[in-house]
């Protein structure tokens, strides 16, 4: 009797103790598990970074895939930051590296949340902050980084076409960059300054660098305007089988394009760049410029800035454009974009900005 009456009352003990301990939810409820951001069987919610978004930078400490946006596979954009991106790499996050349609292309990700980082040129990321040329309205979603190197704004024509100047475009079959990058612009604004309207003096296409370059060879353009640190690979390629000249802009036309557009800096191209150039060209180049979005932790920013100028700047092995990275114009060429608080704050231990 007494060993029933002990199994009765223990039954009864984990009876109380399953009631006591009851973690059912009703998901109805505001205040439910699960809407404070925890994880539950494997699902992300709000405030968990595991998918490369952070609803509220101050809730995490990081974002474990930081997907970056670079541009045409063929161009420096793509294969400079898959280089650098081994090199940030960290146990804490890692960097997914996407094709896309280049600057323009970039900026509207970050704004919808596509991708958190981004390089892109500098004429185009003050664009999208002023909402003028493409943006129809500002894009203040996304800060400056780092201004890693200068993109030279190229203008390759097949020999055969016969052009030596921009003036020479006129009514020739021209590729003015892809549809959403800031090769558009640059080809729109040097055209200007040569007194060539892009829609109307020219019979424009949009090709991506890949695109241009095949496009060259094959003959179905004559020239292509492509903005790219030097050497492009398309071009470089391009080279060993087609004969193609670069065309010097010309003085007239880079003043008159400094005096409307302070982001343009003059640039000699010679052997350096392409080793069929035997004489000095003229043009003009911008600054390849590394962007994130708003809500990226500043801790985080601050260690990618860091590594950027303390590991990668001037290690060739990495990259060859990271010799020509430099920390007196890292942070000078941005503009009306503000830094970010994490690379505003490397800057200043650094003595490179006040």
């Amino acid at each position: 009797m007494k060993k029933l009456i002990a199994i009765l009352l223990a039954a009864l003990m984990l009876v109380s103790f399953a009631a006591c301990t009851d973690t059912t939810v009703d998901p109805t409820e505001p205040d439910a598990a699960l809407s404070d951001g925890n994880v539950s069987d494997g699902n992300a919610t709000d405030g968990d970074a595991t998918d490369g978004n952070v609803a509220d930078a101050t809730d995490a400490e990081y974002v474990a895939n930081v997907k970056v946006g670079t541009g045409g596979t063929s161009g420096t954009y793509y294969a400079f930051t898959n280089a650098v991106g081994q090199i940030l790499n960290t146990e804490n996050y890692s960097f997914e590296i996407l094709s896309t349609g280049g600057s323009q292309a970039n900026i509207e990700m970050i704004e919808d949340g596509d991708i958190k980082m981004a390089i892109v040129q500098n004429d185009v990321m003050n664009y999208a902050y002023n909402g003028t040329n493409g943006f129809n309205e500002a894009i203040t979603s996304f800060s400056a980084v780092a201004c890693v190197y200068p993109e030279v704004c190229q203008l390759v024509a097949t020999k055969a076409s016969g052009i030596t100047s921009v003036a020479d475009l006129a009514g020739k079959n021209v590729a003015v960059g892809d549809v959403g990058s800031g090769v558009y612009y640059n080809a729109t604004q040097i055209l200007a300054a040569a007194g060539l309207d892009i829609d109307a003096d020219i019979n424009k296409t949009a090709a991506s660098f890949g695109d241009s370059a095949a496009q060259l060879k094959d003959g179905s353009i004559d020239a292509a305007f492509i903005t790219a640190g030097t050497p492009t690979t398309a071009i470089t390629e391009l080279a060993t089988s087609t004969e193609i000249v670069v065309v010097d802009l010309g003085a007239d036309v880079i003043a008159k394009l400094q005096d409307e557009y302070s982001f343009y800096a003059a640039y000699e191209m010679t052997s350096a760049d392409y080793d069929f150039i035997t004489e000095p060209v003229n043009t003009v180049a911008i600054m390849a410029t590394y962007v994130v979005s708003n809500d990226m932790p500043e801790e985080q920013v601050y260690e990618i800035t860091k590594t950027l100028w303390e590991t990668i700047a001037g290690d060739t092995t990495i990259h060859a454009k990271t010799a020509e990275m430099d920390t007196a114009i890292a942070a000078s060429a941005i503009g009306t974009v503000p830094l970010h608080a994490g690379a505003a704050r490397y800057y200043k231990e650094a003595g490179i900005i006040e």
